[in-house]
């Protein structure tokens, strides 16, 4: 989840949501916890990989999971793109396209090669992004000045817009249930797992939007690369920004190539996808490794970031929407289902009219 969301979404955001930026991040917020509360319940009763693809094959029909599969690629392929063009605008905003493909060459080559994160390297790299990120946002908020811009309230589609695009950022906090099968005790580890993450990485996400707001309201103008805007005059912690980054989003491209490309392997494997596309070999799905990282390349040439995360976001509200017609097959209280159902079509289609292009 602290991935590249939260250093890439807010120039967007608040150009839709404006003095309305707190609430944005919010709505997104209740939207992913409704979200994870369908996903997990289906986890628990279905641990297996997969995730709303699964489940809707199961519990719906095989069209429902066909939807929910092609969905996740293309949102997560755009996420992977989005993280891509994020490092190149970072590090080098002139030729941000060019950095972003070679990024993604460089991470489907680790995925190839089967290089895997162990638990304890993840939990630095959480560290240090979580630090980078209470270091900018502290040292902003304590050194804001008096408003100088005054933000304007935005209409309600704009809003709802910008509440999608914050969406983006908390994705990722259900991955613990795409990978149902490898999760000891599922029925214990999930729900923890799953809540424990939306509660920290909510409260990091509302610290980090203050600190923008705050900034905007002096007077800084946000841009794409959005935390580096707000301490460009502070080197050590443009600096800082920059690694915080490159952690990040690195972390976040790796994990997503390489579940593209299992989920792409899972549908051939299922006959939802060409056949050739289920081929193994030294335990990697390497065809549908290379096709992942090939239309991440592709969203990348043809899109702008602000557009890259609408796509992604929109794509993955689809998902979500799947999961929790999924859920209401189960039997128990519709009410979390149904209202999430609501949040997931409203927020896609408010994307869809008022996002950006």
């Amino acid at each position: 989840m602290l991935g590249t969301g939260v250093f890439v979404v807010w120039a967007p955001v608040l150009e839709l949501a404006g003095a309305a930026l707190l609430g944005a991040v919010l709505v997104a917020g209740l939207v992913a916890a409704a979200n994870a509360w369908s996903t997990v319940q289906l986890a628990i009763l279905h641990p297996e990989s997969g995730g709303a693809y699964a489940y809707g094959r199961i519990r719906v029909h095989r069209i429902a999971g066909l939807i929910a599969g092609i969905a996740f690629i293309v949102g997560k392929t755009a996420s992977a793109a989005a993280a891509a063009l994020a490092i190149g605008l970072y590090l080098f905003p002139q030729h941000a396209r060019v950095i972003a493909i070679a990024v993604i060459v460089i991470a489907l080559v680790l995925d190839l090669r089967g290089i895997r994160r162990s638990v304890q390297v993840a939990g630095v790299l959480v560290g240090f992004v979580i630090i980078v990120l209470l270091a900018v946002s502290g040292s902003v908020l304590s050194s804001t000045a008096a408003d100088a811009v005054t933000l304007t309230a935005p209409g309600v589609g704009g809003f709802l817009a910008a509440s999608a695009l914050c969406f983006f950022a908390f994705a990722g906090y259900a991955r613990v249930t795409v990978l149902g099968e490898e999760v000891r005790n599922p029925t214990r580890i999930i729900p923890r797992a799953v809540t424990i993450s939306l509660i920290c990485v909510g409260l990091v996400y509302l610290l980090v939007a203050g600190a923008v707001q705050g900034a905007a309201s002096s007077g800084v103008a946000i841009g794409t690369a959005g935390l580096l805007d707000i301490v460009r005059d502070m080197p050590p912690l443009a600096i800082a920004a920059r690694a915080g980054l490159v952690v990040a989003a690195g972390a976040a491209l790796l994990a997503l190539l390489a579940g593209i490309g299992r989920t792409i392997f899972a549908m051939a494997a299922a006959g939802d996808a060409p056949a050739p596309l289920a081929a193994v070999s030294g335990g990697i799905p390497r065809r549908a490794q290379v096709l992942a990282a090939m239309l991440a390349m592709a969203i990348v040439g043809i899109g702008q970031l602000g557009w890259v995360i609408a796509v992604s976001a929109g794509s993955v509200l689809i998902y979500y929407a799947v999961a929790h017609i999924a859920a209401l097959r189960i039997g128990r209280s519709p009410v979390v289902p149904v209202l999430g159902l609501i949040g997931c079509a409203t927020l896609a289609g408010a994307l869809l009219i008022w996002g950006p292009r």
